[in-house]
């Protein structure tokens, strides 16, 4: 007899996972949320909405790339989960969005329940860092499509910001300044250039110890992203922010230049900060060149605030209270000082 079991999927072992998961996402909840997991579709209580004026609403959708890799070969997947909140929810913090929930969507080859528990352990876990609702997600099994060690995560995002709040490329003028605020690392953009660097040219394994990182290279790898979403939401609502961009793919100029008007240019100099030493090690064993470095990886900057001149410091100020380091790491022109409109320069060497 042939049975769903038999292909390769298991009903049971996928209601066992979601047992597993249950702790952790209670632990990743909102005074809005309504009932619990297990339904068709996640809750949540807009009447909150109503003391708003002008609510928007904002929506982001990610996942967190070939860095799963590294997770399943170190079987280690407990903080893969703060890679892909971070990816979405400060996606929505840059235009002054509070994250209120997310959805996850997890595929696999076949679902080890323990291992499905620990992913979502790790993204019920950055929620709760970040002031996010866990509001539901999927899990589903994909024989002969995906390895039984294979999987993929990915999410969706919402949050909201007052129509009068929003910030964005129409804020900014000539004079402010760019805050830097540090990534914990590579976080989880250009691994298919590290992925290359490290193992098909440099040909080293995953338990290597490495002296510059002070711990191994799978270590390193998998270090998470860092969550800025609430600093950042603290940054906002306490000094004069004009715009914010989330350092991922595409690296910083790319990034940057998305919330620039074009009638101004910025110049970021790259000697005002150290990167960690993961950067530098990708460019010495695989001969990349800057160009190409800045382009993949964000290289130790893992958000951008522009604020006012004169709120400055009162911005690295706030940041330093919550543990983000940052500094001022370049400034806005009118086009054609720096560059052409609406576009990034990276001068300097780093330290």
């Amino acid at each position: 007899m042939t049975s769903y079991a038999s292909a390769g999927v298991s009903i049971e072992e996928g209601d066992r996972a979601v047992e597993l998961m249950k702790e952790w996402v209670d632990k990743a909840r909102r005074p809005e949320v309504v009932g619990g997991i297990g339904g068709f579709a996640g809750l949540f209580d807009a009447s909150a909405l109503k003391n708003y004026r002008k609510p928007y609403l904002a929506t982001s959708a990610d996942g967190v790339g070939t860095k799963v890799q590294i997770a399943q070969r170190m079987d280690k997947h407990d903080t893969i989960g703060f890679d892909l909140v971070g990816m979405l929810v400060d996606d929505l913090v840059v235009c002054g969005a509070e994250p209120l929930f997310m959805t996850d969507y997890i595929a696999c080859g076949k679902v080890v329940p323990e291992r499905i528990a620990d992913i979502v352990k790790g993204i019920a876990q950055a929620c709760a860092e970040s002031g996010t609702a866990l509001l539901g997600g999927e899990t589903a099994e994909h024989p002969g499509l995906l390895g039984v060690d294979e999987y993929d995560i990915a999410g969706s995002t919402t949050g909201v910001v007052e129509a009068d709040r929003l910030i964005g490329a129409e804020l900014v003028r000539p004079g402010d300044v760019v805050i830097a605020m540090a990534s914990s690392g590579l976080h989880s953009n250009g691994y298919s250039l590290v992925r290359h660097v490290f193992f098909e040219k440099a040909g080293w394994e995953l338990d290597r110890h490495v002296p510059e990182f002070g711990t191994t290279l799978g270590e390193q790898l998998l270090t998470p992203t860092r969550l800025y979403t609430l600093p950042c939401l603290a940054l906002t609502r306490e000094v004069e922010v004009h715009a914010m961009s989330h350092i991922t793919g595409g690296g910083l100029a790319a990034n940057l230049a998305r919330v620039l008007p074009p009638t101004v240019s910025v110049r970021i100099d790259r000697s005002t900060w150290t990167p960690q030493p993961v950067f530098g090690l990708v460019g010495e064993l695989g001969g990349v060149a800057q160009a190409d470095l800045d382009l993949a990886l964000n290289m130790g900057v893992g958000m951008v605030a522009l604020v006012a001149p004169d709120a400055a410091d009162a911005a690295l100020a706030l940041l330093a209270d919550h543990g983000v380091d940052a500094w001022i790491a370049g400034d806005v022109q009118e086009a054609g000082v720096h560059g052409a409109g609406g576009t990034v320069t990276l001068t300097g060497s780093q330290r």
